[in-house]
């Protein structure tokens, strides 16, 4: 042999090692016999095996695997490697955020290994460091974060691919002709991730629905739905079964319950609302104080444990509220009739009664299922007219009617003394130092075809906080009934743990640029500097800025069966009670709240807890879906307004440009760096600023500017626009 061939083969068998090893430490903890890791390289022939046989005895000879039982072979590790969920880039590269870590872990795209978005994986950790960041490669997949996604097919004669809405999938998803369900080029599709071969460059996929044309309204509604694995529909079988629930009020029932039908009751609720599932009754005791009931609906006693409506409804965990349409927990025959407290019908509820005194304090207090009869329903602007007049008055630009009408003086009298209470109630939980977050909500008017005409901002007026304070008080003091019973028992906790420090350093540090300032002194100093802060923000063009980075220097709310106490509130005990309709969470608080009224043993803890995660993870994606379609429909409105000019606030500044919001409709679009011409702009980080290299020009966080719309992509959901300048420049 000559020496060239030698070097040749020799590096073979060297490939060949490699090659073993990787195989085995991929999947370190199963052993391989030589048959197997053959099938693995796709050789079955003799002279390939006997070269697999003596490579497995070389790397066993250096002691790089080990012989766990005769002729099965595993990997000897000796490397530690961690765990984490990939954050990917646009660019292609990620993060792992792991708690064996403080700072993030940097994977270049070339360590990726397959990994997607949002994966838990296990990696490697580099001892050397790139560029002041620590760096790692991903070793394995543990599990996928999705498994389906949404984008638009491109067919070929004899295949297809699917490229990916949004920019963190790198790779488009290869699917069979025999795989496309019936898709046209160019439509958007739902495909799913069925594997993805070691030697394949993009995964193989299949197309599981056809959801419309891009572009048209309700394929990307869908498509929004679709991409967090939300249904818009209810299976056949589970609407059957609804549609046959006895929801009869039935004499033999309401013996089983406390009668409030004749206890002056009602409801506020939003002038849209279909589904109202919390009431209000109002009483005065003899002895002067006031019994107040906040009665909810009571769905536990329809859907019931073990059936699939009750395994449709948590897996669905929560109602999500797009733009233009409700995707409810639970079906309509449910939702908007049976569960839903109308007024002058009678209905099953679950209650929480309590005595207060004139200070708002509560004197006594009884938890149970209850029949209630609701005198009347009111729009909240009904209610602030009553609150605002002082009178039962109820004008016609704000009734439901259109038309003028008095309201029962009972009423009006409860209204305004409920008002009362809930506004020393409110005090008190902020001096208490509960955090007001009272951030403007975006509504759209829409037309019969779903057109965005116009913008509105939605606040909270007294009507709104008067319902949320009693809302607060059922839901706090159901929580700390079951939560001071000894011995401990299991419940559904709603908890907010306090902020992350680093967060608030740097909200001060965008803040100071305002001229704000915020105390980190104790606990009590940051929510009451926080309050200070979003309250001096009101009105100024800094306000939806200074309210979203206050909201992300906290923690999420979650649920759980550990209690921490709620610190956004200051509550020490804290559940969701009163909103079974639209919250799993709710359903469960009401079942185990009965089961502990009726003297039961604690529930298991391990079973809720993972019930708990599991609404936790619905709702913080449905809360993206949410957001993802009022960026759509925020889209859709500025495609009519392509030739105006807005006046805009810096909400954003990277390094590929600067995030500007609308003043006049919270709109939020880019200007891309490369897009201003009359300078070559440098991002400073530490300014939070694009400046002009020649002329020192700077564009920083919170200036106003004035933009024009450059583009606007509805189904990449992109805004773009052109930077005009700044006012009065």
């Amino acid at each position: 042999m000559t020496r060239k061939r030698k070097k040749k083969a020799s590096k073979g068998i060297s490939n060949l090692s490699q090659t073993i090893l990787n195989i085995l430490r991929k999947e370190r903890n199963k052993t391989f016999n030589y048959k197997q890791i053959g099938a693995i390289l796709e050789v079955n022939d003799a002279s390939s095996r006997n070269q697999i046989i003596k490579t497995l005895q070389q790397l066993l000879a250096k002691k790089e695997i080990e012989e766990v039982e005769r002729g099965k072979f595993k990997a000897i590790v000796t490397t530690e490697y961690h765990t984490g969920i990939l954050d990917l880039t646009a660019k292609g590269a990620g993060y792992v955020i792991s708690d064996d870590f403080e700072d993030d872990i940097y994977i270049a795209s070339n360590n990726i290994n397959k990994a997607l978005n949002g994966d838990e994986v296990e990696l490697y950790v580099y001892k050397r460091r790139k560029h002041g960041k620590v760096e790692g490669e991903i070793t394995r997949i543990i599990k996928r974060a999705k498994t389906e996604y949404v984008g638009v097919i491109q067919l070929s004669k004899n295949y297809a691919f699917v490229v990916v809405d949004g920019n963190k999938m790198y790779k488009d998803i290869f699917v069979p002709i025999n795989k496309v369900n019936g898709a046209e080029d160019g439509d958007k599709v739902l495909v799913s991730l069925e594997d993805w071969p070691d030697k394949a460059d993009s995964p193989n996929g299949k197309v599981l629905k056809v959801l419309g044309k891009p572009g048209e309204h309700n394929t990307e509604i869908h498509a929004i739905l679709a991409d967090y694995g939300l249904p818009y529909e209810f299976p056949a079988e589970v609407e059957e079964f609804a549609n046959n629930i006895d929801t009869s009020i039935t004499e033999d029932e309401i013996k089983k319950r406390r009668d409030m039908r004749n206890v002056l009751t009602f409801t506020i609720d939003p002038k849209d609302a279909k589904d109202f599932d919390d009431a209000l009754s109002f009483e005065v005791l003899e002895n002067g104080n006031y019994e107040i009931g906040i009665h909810i609906a009571d769905v536990s006693h329809y859907v019931q444990e073990g059936t699939i409506l009750d395994d449709e409804a948590y897996e669905r965990a929560t109602s999500v509220y797009l733009v233009d349409r409700v995707v409810p927990m639970l079906p309509e025959i449910l939702s908007n009739n049976a569960c839903s407290l109308r007024p002058h019908e009678e209905k099953f509820t679950f209650s929480a009664v309590f005595e207060l005194n004139n200070k708002a304090q509560v004197v006594n207090e009884w938890f149970g299922r209850t029949v209630t009869y609701s005198d009347a329903r009111f729009a909240y602007e009904e209610a602030q007219a009553i609150i605002e007049s002082k009178s039962n008055t109820i004008p016609a630009e704000v009734s439901l009617t259109g038309e003028t009408y008095l309201a029962e003086q009972a009423v009006a009298d409860a209204v305004l003394k409920m008002d009362e209470l809930a506004k020393i109630m409110r005090s008190k939980r902020m001096s208490s130092g509960a955090i007001s977050f009272d951030k403007v909500e975006v509504k759209f008017n829409l037309d019969e075809d779903s057109n965005p005409i116009g913008v509105f901002f939605k606040t909270s007026a007294d009507a709104n906080k008067l319902i949320e304070e009693f809302m607060l008080l059922a839901n706090r003091k159901v929580s700390e009934f079951v939560g001071k019973q000894k011995p401990e028992k299991t419940f559904v906790y709603r908890v907010h743990d306090e902020p992350d420090e680093s967060k608030l350093q740097a909200l001060q540090n965008v803040v100071a640029k305002f001229g704000y300032k915020l105390n980190f002194k104790d606990s009590k100093s940051i929510s009451s500097s926080l309050n200070g802060l979003l309250s001096d923000v009101v009105g100024k063009k800094e306000q939806n800025l200074v309210d979203t980075l206050a909201i992300r220097t906290m923690s999420k709310a979650e649920y759980t069966t550990h209690n921490i106490g709620h610190y956004g509130l200051a509550f020490d005990y804290y559940s969701h009670f009163t909103s079974p309709i639209r919250r799993y969470p709710d359903v469960m608080a009401h079942r185990l709240l009965q089961q502990y009224l009726d003297g039961g043993k604690s529930a298991n803890e391990a079973i809720y807890e993972e019930k708990c995660k599991h609404s936790s993870s619905m709702e913080y994606l449905a809360t993206k879906a949410e957001r993802d379609s009022i960026k759509y429909m925020q889209i859709r409105f500025m495609q009519d307004h392509e030739d105006e000019e807005f006046v805009g606030v810096i909400s954003g500044v990277t390094d590929w440009g600067i995030y500007v919001e609308i003043v006049d409709n919270k709109c939020e679009g880019m200007v891309r760096i490369r897009d201003i011409k009359d300078d070559y702009y440098e991002f400073d980080e530490s300014q939070f600023a694009i400046i002009g290299r020649e002329s020192k020009k700077m564009y920083q966080l919170g200036d106003e500017v004035i933009v024009k719309v450059k583009d606007t992509d509805l189904v990449k959901k992109h805004l773009d626009f052109n930077l005009i300048g700044k006012p009065n420049a």
